[in-house]
C-alpha cells in the first residue's frame, strides 16, 4: 500500500513558520522561566524569614493533669489554627512543632511555631497546664480567662 507523499511546498511553509516564530517562542519560554524563578525566590525568602523568627512556649502541667480525649482534640484544633495566622507563608515554614525533653527526671513539653502565631501558641489549651514563654527574650503574655462569677441560687 502506497501512501502519497505530502506536498513539498507545504513542508516548506511549515518550516518557514517555525523559523519565523522561534524567537517569539523562545521569548515566551524565557519570560515564563524568569517568572517561575522569581516566585520560587519569594517563597524561599518568606520561609527563611518565618523560620528565623520562631517562638517557643513551654507547657507545664500540674501533678493531677489527666486530659480527656475531647480536651486533647480541642487543643490539637487550637494548634492547627496557628497556620492561619501566617497566611502567605509556605507550609514548611508555618508548621507548629511539639518538642519533648527530659530534664532531671521531669518531662518538659515545648510548642514551637512562627512568631506571628505566638499569641495562638500562648493560649492555654488545658485547664491544668500553665503556658510560659520558654526563652526570656520573648515577650508573650499568656491569655488567662477568669471563671464566671456564680450568683446566689445558681448551681
Amino acid at each position: 500500500m502506497n501512501t502519497p507523499l505530502p506536498n513539498p511546498g507545504h513542508l516548506l511553509d511549515i518550516a518557514h513558520w517555525i523559523a519565523m516564530s522561534a524567537p517569539y517562542l523562545a521569548l515566551v519560554v524565557l519570560l515564563g522561566g524568569a517568572a517561575w524563578g522569581w516566585t520560587q525566590w519569594q517563597r524561599a525568602r518568606r520561609v527563611e524569614e518565618t523560620l528565623l523568627g520562631r517562638v517557643t512556649v513551654e507547657l507545664i502541667p500540674t501533678s493531677t493533669f489527666d486530659p480527656s480525649e475531647g480536651e486533647v482534640g480541642r487543643y490539637a484544633h487550637q494548634l492547627s489554627r496557628a497556620r492561619y495566622s501566617v497566611a502567605k507563608t509556605p507550609a514548611r515554614g508555618a508548621g507548629v512543632r511539639l518538642r519533648y525533653s527530659a530534664e532531671e527526671g521531669h518531662i518538659r513539653c515545648y510548642v514551637e511555631g512562627p512568631a506571628r502565631a505566638g499569641a495562638v501558641l500562648a493560649m492555654p489549651g488545658f485547664a491544668e497546664v500553665e503556658v510560659r514563654a520558654a526563652r526570656a527574650d520573648q515577650h508573650i503574655e499568656p491569655v488567662r480567662f477568669t471563671p464566671p462569677v456564680q450568683r446566689e441560687g445558681e448551681k
